[in-house]
């Protein structure tokens, strides 16, 4: 490193500042490049030089993007209202007014779980969220009629009127409490299934249909005992020891680590579905729902 490298050798370049929050807030060097219209090597060299004159490391590097160490989450908050009070008034915009809100739409469970937390960053930086939850075909239809700006569908949608990248894919898992986990071990799957009550999120068994006909090739032939519109409800019976469900991995990760959960089975080739992210092309002009989307991916990939 030399002198003029060295921590605290003289002030630091805007340019180098700009794209270290631009990194900070997408959450990858790819983003942060398509978004400041510089090419990825360039972003690159400028937080490798920022490091340098830091003396500090700021990112964790990645194959699927960068995570903020601590010492980065601490300058980004102090750098973050400078920079955009000087970006308004470059722009000729005086004093920065509020953002418009972003309208993100999505299945309750995957927003609540995994997305709503890794927006929180951005949120404190002044990103304003209107999240509305429901089944993917309305949602969609909504979007189609400029309610959201954003919605994470469970299937690619048809036609041109939208355009879906790949979000992140979620593997269903065959799951129960320990007691009833004890209670069927060494016996046959899935027939030794046919005595518990089954939890399920909806009358026709739409999860659990499809882990029977990936995984054990035939048809579920058993009835729900209890069913209830919400993933995360059915997570709390079956915790409970009410019965078995199939559920998303992601929602049950925790519960499988401290034990609360056990596997029932687990196969070579699970099920999985894979989310989309969906906005309209001629969507409106609101810098925050690229912002937003640019997260939302980076967190997919880390899925």
């Amino acid at each position: 490193m030399s002198d003029r490298d060295a921590p605290g050798a003289g002030p630091l370049d805007l340019n180098l500042l700009r794209t270290f929050l631009a990194v900070h807030r997408s959450g990858s060097f790819t983003a942060a490049a398509h978004r400041l219209g510089l090419s990825q090597s360039t972003v690159t060299a400028q937080i490798r030089t920022l490091e340098q004159r830091l003396g500090r490391r700021l990112f964790e590097r990645g194959a699927r993007g960068v995570t903020p160490l601590a010492f980065a989450d601490e300058y980004a908050a102090r750098l973050r209202t400078p920079l955009d009070q000087l970006a308004a008034v470059a722009r000729g915009e005086g004093e920065p007014t509020a953002a418009e809100p972003v309208h993100l739409a999505g299945p309750a469970e995957f927003l609540g779980t995994v997305l709503l937390p890794a927006l929180a960053p951005l949120v404190v930086e002044g990103l304003r969220l209107r999240v509305a939850t429901g089944l993917t075909d309305p949602l969609l239809e909504e979007l189609r009629a400029g309610r959201h700006d954003l919605v994470v569908a469970t299937r690619r949608p048809r036609g041109r009127t939208l355009s879906a990248v790949p979000l992140a894919d979620e593997e269903f898992v065959l799951v129960a409490a320990p007691d009833l986990a004890r209670r069927l071990a060494g016996r046959d799957l899935p027939e030794a299934l046919d005595e518990v009550p089954l939890i399920s999120y909806a009358e026709d068994l739409p999860i659990a249909r499809r882990y029977w006909r990936h995984v054990f090739d035939r048809r579920l032939g058993t009835r729900a005992a209890v069913t209830v519109p919400d993933l995360r409800a059915v997570l709390a019976a079956v915790t409970a020891g009410a019965g078995w469900s199939v559920l998303p991995g992601y929602l049950c990760r925790d519960r499988l680590a401290s034990g609360d959960l056990v596997l029932l089975h687990d196969p070579e080739d699970p099920p999985i579905n894979t989310a989309y992210l969906v906005r309209r092309p001629a969507g409106p002009d609101n810098p925050q729902v690229e912002l937003v989307r640019e997260r939302l991916l980076a967190v997919g990939r880390t899925l």
